[in-house]
């Protein structure tokens, strides 16, 4: 889910993450290899819709090792070896996230009318319950945004959660980066739930993405960590999100989404749903499906092309009204 025109990959582009880790493998044994992926159009070369031509994007350096990814907080002794990750967990259904009600989230990548998308969102009723600040295209960029900052503090007036959007590419990101990005959105925008995308979602980095976890949990124990590997992943990576974003994709691919059996032993609290190219008339059966299918969190939106989240969806109140209306009130 890459915003400002950079959504991350749909289903069936698992091969990407194999390609990088494979990279990461050879270039541990010293095989000097170059690994390019051809994506689609959007600025700071990352992924476009599949299909689309667009410019050639270097993962890593030539010949070098996978970077470090041992998370510290500040203050903290480094440790002497990476986080084990925990058994994934078998929780009970929760009562009112079991299917029925869905919590909305808003991936706030607006373009041109970003401030009147926000307003709009933030001044529904009912508001959605978590929108995606992205400031970079990567994460929280170099220096406060003042005209987000005022957003952003009205979106959490309105009882909305923030997530801090930080692409992990695909477990190339060196982890330091990332965890710089948890310290400026909590520094600068007062939010410290953490939106990673680009999640790869393989098990050999499963560690990475469990000490990343660690260290936005370390630093607020009250803060969410939002995992989008885009389809379903390796099932430890349950254990490692509050939330885990296992569909990133068209209507029309949605008809036809396979489900794991495992999914039925976590509440539907544990999954996100983001569903784009959605026809005004199929919104509506969009959402059912998306009940049937397991998730408490949905973003359903008519929005196309490079970025199909620049702007909320023609039809946002009526989602809005109908993915809430089985949900507490109050």
């Amino acid at each position: 889910m890459n915003p400002s025109g950079r959504h991350r990959r749909g289903r069936g582009q698992g091969s990407v993450a194999a390609l990088v880790l494979a990279a990461t493998v050879l270039a541990a044994a010293g095989i000097a290899i170059g690994v390019t992926l051809t994506r689609g159009k959007g600025h700071a070369g990352a992924a476009g819709p599949v299909g689309t031509a667009g410019p050639a994007v270097t993962l890593g350096s030539v010949g070098t090792a996978a970077p470090a990814v041992t998370a510290t907080l500040p203050g903290t002794a480094k440790p002497s070896a990476a986080a084990k990750p925990t058994a994934a967990a078998k929780p009970t259904a929760t009562s009112d996230l079991d299917g029925r009600c869905e919590r909305v989230l808003v991936p706030a990548y607006f373009d041109s009318n970003a401030s009147q998308d926000w307003t709009q969102a933030t001044r529904s009723t009912p508001p959605p319950a978590d929108m995606i600040l992205d400031v970079s295209g990567v994460g929280a960029g170099s220096a406060p945004e003042p005209w987000l900052q005022a957003l952003v503090t009205q979106a959490k007036a309105a009882g909305i959660t923030i997530l801090g959007y930080s692409s992990t590419e695909y477990g190339q990101r060196p982890a330091g980066q990332v965890e710089a990005d948890v310290r400026d959105y909590a520094a600068w925008y007062g939010v410290t739930s953490i939106f990673l995308d680009r999640v790869s979602g393989l098990p050999q980095q499963v560690s990475y993405y469990q000490q990343l976890a660690n260290y936005i949990h370390q630093a607020d124990p009250g803060s969410q960590v939002w995992l989008n590997p885009g389809d379903f992943p390796d099932q430890r990576y349950m254990s490692i999100g509050d939330v885990v974003m296992v569909y990133e994709g068209t209507y029309a691919t949605y008809l036809t989404i396979n489900v794991p059996g495992w999914v039925r032993d976590y509440p539907a609290s544990k999954f996100a749903h983001t569903i784009y190219a959605t026809p005004g008339a199929d919104m509506a059966n969009a959402l059912k499906l998306a009940r049937s299918n397991g998730a408490g969190y949905v973003y359903v939106t008519d929005g196309t092309g490079s970025n199909p989240y620049q702007a909320l969806p023609s039809y946002w109140s009526s989602e809005d009204t109908s993915a809430t209306s089985a949900c507490p009130k109050g």
